[in-house]
């Protein structure tokens, strides 16, 4: 194997039997996304028995086994910083990071350096998941910059094949604690709504037919004044998906510069209590560690400007 790719098997699974090619490959390698994998396969970078498969467009037939080689990232514009890390678990294969609001995961424009991803490879040395990427080493999924709480990363490229398939599998238990306005009735409830890119913002996600399947499944843990704080489960994971829905259902978070209009007294105390974030914080992580097979969870509780702003509205 050349040193500077890295080798990927993947198998073309019945379902995507006639599916476009780039489509089936990134149904079967999820650590990819398929803007990626055309580029990849355009490139002649995804071989059958040995031959190059150059057309993304080619139907993919079930059974098919095919090999992508994924450039090993370089690294020219991220360094590593010592920032310091709330570490929930680690070991050699992935680490747990409990992370504070206002901290970016990886390195995007506006925000080059100070991220997760510069603490990441300071802590880890460098030992990082090559999959993500020149700007995402050990990336496997993110939670906004403003939202606080857990999220995995992975030192090896095994352990972010594994994450990512239990991530594309909706198999990851995902629980994040909201407070938003207003008292949801009924107290608890499912969100099923897709969603995709705004047509009108394209900074924003909207709910749109045909988008990405989407479901949030909410329950109020307890009432407070005119709010609630409330637990939502992610069946799906989608960019500001608990935003969305819970926004969709009129009972948007509190502190939401995006999708909230917080008014009145309750923007009044968040101006007097500095709270300028969306109060969202992932809470609870569980995953089967993609290489021991073990079942992993954790749990995290609300920072203190969460906790402080849930004690000013309890009733």
């Amino acid at each position: 194997m050349d040193r500077g790719v890295s080798i990927l098997e993947a198998t073309i699974a019945p379902a995507a039997d006639g599916w476009r090619l780039d489509r089936a490959l990134a149904d079967a390698v999820p650590t990819l996304s398929r803007e990626r994998l055309k580029v990849l396969i355009a490139s002649g970078a995804v071989t059958r028995d040995g031959v190059m498969v150059r057309d993304p467009a080619k139907r993919a037939s079930a059974g098919d086994r095919l090999n992508v080689a994924v450039p090993n990232p370089t690294l020219p514009h991220n360094e590593a910083q010592d920032i310091p890390l709330v570490i929930a678990y680690e070991d050699e294969h992935l680490i747990v990071i409990d992370k504070p609001a206002g901290l970016v995961v990886h390195p995007a424009a506006g925000n080059l350096d100070g991220t997760l991803v510069n603490a990441l490879l300071h802590h880890c040395q460098g030992s990082l998941s090559g999959i993500g990427g020149v700007a995402r080493p050990g990336i496997v999924h993110r939670i906004d910059k403003d939202t606080s709480g857990l999220m995995v990363a992975a030192k090896t490229d095994r352990a972010h094949e594994g994450l990512a398939r239990q991530f594309h599998d909706h198999s990851i238990d995902r629980r994040y604690r909201a407070i938003v306005g207003g008292r949801p009735r009924p107290a608890e409830g499912k969100v099923d709504a897709p969603l995709a890119r705004s047509a009108t913002n394209r900074k924003k996600i909207a709910i749109v037919q045909g988008g990405k399947r989407a479901v949030t499944h909410y329950r109020t843990m307890e009432l407070l004044r005119d709010a609630a704080l409330v637990e939502c489960r992610l069946e799906t994971g989608r960019t500001h998906q608990v935003r969305v829905h819970m926004a969709s259902i009129g009972h948007a978070l509190l502190g939401d510069p995006v999708y909230g209009r917080t008014k009145g007294a309750q923007k009044a105390l968040l101006e007097t209590l500095g709270f300028r974030r969306q109060a969202l914080h992932a809470a609870h992580l569980g995953f089967i560690h993609p290489v021991k097979s073990t079942a992993l969870a954790f749990d995290s509780d609300m920072p203190a400007d969460m906790q402080e702003l849930f004690t000013e509205l309890h009733v």
